[in-house]
């Protein structure tokens, strides 16, 4: 299943890998700055599935679980995040 909803002006949505408001929509292809996943729509009910595309090999269930052990959704990635910011909680 994937979700779509319109884009914000700000970001509104939670990131389906961290948690963190940070996305402005879904499926809008976005790069959430906390986890680095592009959010490509992926949700709970499919995380298990590898859909290739933005987040190449990865499933939103593996990338979970990396951002729970290294903070990023790939550890290739760590350099490039940030902590969340409060209002992102």
């Amino acid at each position: 299943m994937s979700v779509s909803e319109p884009t914000q002006d700000r970001p509104t949505y939670r990131c389906p890998c961290c948690g963190c408001k940070t996305l402005r929509g879904r499926a809008a292809f976005e790069i959430c700055p906390v986890c680095w996943w592009e959010d490509d729509g992926q949700d709970e009910d499919d995380a298990d599935l590898i859909r290739g595309g933005p987040n190449g090999s990865l499933s939103l269930r593996d990338a979970q679980q990396n951002y729970r052990s290294c903070g990023a959704s790939e550890p290739v990635f760590v350099h490039r995040v940030r902590k969340p910011r409060p209002e992102e909680l």
